[in-house]
């Protein structure tokens, strides 16, 4: 991404029309005619450092702009929420009322993500919060800057208490070594509501969704989803189409982190008016996925370029990539993307620095194609940028021919798994064992029950040690 740039945060992703419209008004201020979207659903664009005060005073909203990479948009899945499948309890208010309650401009990296999407990253962050199928509940995977591995958080952290442990974790992080620790302090030091983990996360396999275009939301509303495909967004039109959005009483703007944008609960009626505004502007709502499942670094027109150039290979060959992902970066080994496919531009040698060559690349891939596996896996090196095309069609068919299989080696995985081994409950006193499978016939408890659902004054029926007497163990089974 280019360096250069001053951003605006919006928080998760979201905005008012009245919000944007306000931006809008200090940017042309500016003399800027139009704005990039960020990977971090955030806002980019050029700006002299004298003019930010200037332009804060502008402001109805008290926008902040950021004119250094100090401070972190704080990333979510609320664009996907009541679009795409999502977690049972979770809604679009969740989201908002947990964004709402951040007090403070986080330095680190915060994701905020339903397991059951796929258009937000999950664990491109330090801390990456995951809703878990309890209720008001989250997963928390953590891989801070100084570490070199990701861990999970020993407890499920709740909803209300996201903002509060992000914060603690902010203040003392560069002091800490590994989870363990960083959950010893915390817990020492912060009054929070946990809960137990029952079972891992698994985040399940899914294609990458189309995201533009009209479509429909529930019984009388649509959403519609806007890309521009070299990521520079008129201003002119973003005004005029807040208007529009306050007139017919659209609440929210989404920026995804594919530079673009999605609007939700655009009512039935409102429909006409808004294609017949999008005719007037000469927007197209049609590109091909091929266009549309690119992630490129902002404001550099040599990777554009790039990806016209391999969109234009796959589209002579009638190659699809339905469900996969690319992006392209000039960091060779930085590794922070969550694309399917990665291909990397390498860095000229040092002894030929003054002299003209061409770039070469390296290609790469997810496990499975698959980000959330967050394993890398190499497919090509030091390659030419005519070699490219070839391989990313290669790879292409690779993906679909696996396709399917994985899902059902996972599965069987899964049952071999759950046959050899399977979680229970052992009393520390008598070791007599408390297994869900069966329940406990003389306490009245009937089999598949939970043991975190037993009632608190539980207690063991060989020694009567109270319920707090058991932890859980893993009991091996006869295969």
């Amino acid at each position: 991404m280019n360096d250069d740039l001053h951003r605006i945060l919006l928080k998760g992703g979201v905005t008012s029309p009245g919000e944007l419209k306000d931006v809008i008004t200090m940017l042309e201020a500016a003399g800027l005619k139009e704005v990039h979207f960020g990977s971090r659903q955030d806002l980019l664009f050029p700006l002299n450092d004298a003019d930010e005060q200037q332009l804060e005073s502008i402001s109805k909203y008290n926008t902040t702009i950021i004119g250094e990479r100090f401070y972190q948009n704080i990333v979510s899945s609320y664009v996907c929420a009541d679009i795409f499948d999502m977690t049972y309890w979770l809604k679009g208010s969740t989201y908002l009322y947990i964004l709402e309650g951040f007090d403070y401009a986080p330095k680190l990296k915060i994701n905020i993500t339903d397991a059951k999407q796929r258009l937000v990253p999950i664990f491109s962050g330090n801390l990456n919060f995951i809703a878990s199928e309890s209720e008001d509940y989250w997963y928390l995977n953590i891989k801070l800057p100084h570490w070199d591995t990701g861990a999970y958080y020993p407890v499920l952290v709740y909803s209300w208490d996201i903002n509060t442990i992000s914060k603690a974790i902010e203040a003392i992080y560069e002091d800490i070594q590994d989870v363990d620790e960083l959950f010893f302090v915390l817990n020492k030091n912060l009054d929070t509501n946990n809960k137990t983990i029952e079972k891992e996360l698994e985040v399940p396999y899914l294609t990458f969704p189309y995201y533009e275009g009209m479509n429909r939301m529930g019984l009388d509303q649509y959403w519609l989803g806007l890309y521009w495909r070299n990521n520079r967004y008129d201003l002119n039109f973003l005004k005029e189409f807040c208007g529009f959005c306050l007139d017919n009483g659209v609440g929210k703007i989404c920026i995804t982190p594919w530079k673009s944008f999605i609007v939700k609960g655009i009512k039935s009626q409102s429909r006409p008016d808004l294609e017949r505004f999008l005719g007037q502007w000469g927007i197209n709502i049609r590109h091909s996925q091929l266009e549309m499942n690119w992630h490129l670094p902002v404001d550099d027109a040599e990777a554009l370029e790039l990806k016209k150039f391999l969109v234009l290979s796959f589209d002579q060959n009638d190659i699809s990539t339905y469900g996969l992902t690319f992006g392209l970066s000039n960091e060779s080994g930085k590794r922070t993307h969550f694309s399917s496919v990665v291909i990397e531009k390498n860095e000229a040698p040092t002894i030929v620095k003054d002299f003209a060559i061409r770039p070469t690349y390296n290609v790469l891939h997810f496990k499975n194609f698959d980000p959330n596996t967050q394993v890398y896996e190499v497919y090509a090196q030091d390659v030419d940028k005519i070699e490219l095309p070839g391989l990313l069609m290669e790879l292409s068919k690779k993906y679909f021919k696996q396709l399917g299989q994985v899902e059902i080696k996972k599965e069987e995985t899964k049952k071999s798994s759950e046959q050899l081994v399977r979680e229970v409950y052992q009393c520390a006193s008598c070791f007599t064992v408390y297994d869900k499978e069966y329940g406990d016939e003389k306490a009245g408890v009937s089999p598949g029950t939970l043991f975190v659902d037993l009632p608190e004054d539980y207690s063991c029926q060989v020694c009567d040690a109270s319920k707090v007497n058991f932890s859980k163990i893993a009991l091996q089974l006869n295969s």
